[in-house]
């Protein structure tokens, strides 16, 4: 299959494989929806078992929240900048 694609390579344009690039990298946005559901609900769960550490546990959270949006918003960026480029 990779021999196929590497023949039809010549005949597909420069804009088209750029689409595809930036499809891909949008990509990176769904990855970050599923870690931050899956981390907001053992958040949910950790503060359900041991409310005293809520604090603790959401500083946590909102620390790694923003490092799984940060994903997400780099995938964005760079799919804009291969779109316009």
């Amino acid at each position: 299959m990779f021999a196929q694609l590497i023949t039809l390579l010549p005949f597909i344009a420069a804009g088209d494989l750029a689409l595809v690039g930036a499809g891909i990298a949008v990509f990176a946005g769904v990855g970050a929806g599923i870690g931050i559901g899956i981390a907001t609900g053992k958040a949910v769960e950790a503060i359900a078992r041991q409310p005293e550490a809520s604090g603790k546990i959401q500083t946590v959270l909102l620390l790694g929240l923003a490092f799984a949006e940060t994903t997400a918003i780099y995938g964005t960026f760079i799919a804009i900048m291969i779109v316009t480029a």
